[in-house]
This record gives structure tokens, C-alpha cells and sequence, in this order.
């Protein structure tokens, strides 16, 4: 099991929670009731899922294609260890920590 621990964007615990080896954080953090849109289902065309990954956990990672680079640039309160959760997978550690941005940008228009 790999422990999650999500943050809220003050830095305080707001959920900890166990998934199995090679689940999505995008859809951990649903299940666990966490803010994270994903707009475009996981299926990386948006930038609704972006989440901040502890500066620590950030190298266990592999790094970002171009294509979540450049959604990245439509994303609030983007930081040097930005990430969309929709691309991280959960296999090769047993704990990640990511804080939730300040806020979100609505890729809906609504």
C-alpha cells in the first residue's frame, strides 16, 4: 500500500489515506473527498487535478511529459514541484505528500 497524504493549501493534514500499488492519484483523491476536478477525466486536456507534490517526494517521480508542462501553464498557483495528479501513478514509494493549490481555475467557463 502507499500512503497519500493531502494537504490542504495552508499546509495543515486534510486527509491521509492508503491506495494500492499503480492507482491514480486523480481518482485517490475523489474517493477520498478531495477538491480535484479532473474536468477531462484523467485524460490529461485540462488542468483541473493540478496539485503541489511535497518538495521531498518530488524526485520519486517520474518527470512531466511537454504536454502536462504546457497545462500546467493554465493552472493557479503553479510552483516548481507542480504536478496534474491525473499522470501520477502510484507505484515505486510508499508515500506521497501533495498540498492543493489555493485555488483553482474552472476549464468549464462556468
Amino acid at each position: 500500500m502507499v500512503t497519500v497524504r493531502f494537504l490542504n493549501p495552508d499546509g495543515s493534514l486534510a486527509t491521509q489515506v492508503e491506495a494500492g500499488p499503480g492507482s491514480r492519484l486523480l481518482e485517490v483523491g475523489q474517493a477520498a473527498g478531495m477538491p480535484l476536478e479532473g474536468t477531462c477525466e484523467g485524460q490529461m486536456a485540462c488542468s483541473t487535478c493540478h496539485v503541489i507534490v511535497d518538495a521531498a517526494d518530488f524526485a520519486k517521480l517520474p518527470p512531466a511529459s511537454d504536454n502536462e508542462e504546457d497545462l500546467l501553464d493554465l493552472a493557479a498557483h503553479v510552483t516548481r514541484t507542480s504536478r496534474l495528479s491525473c499522470q501520477i501513478t502510484l507505484e515505486g514509494f510508499d508515500s506521497l505528500t501533495v498540498r492543493l493549490p489555493g485555488a483553482a481555475r474552472n476549464m468549464q467557463g462556468r
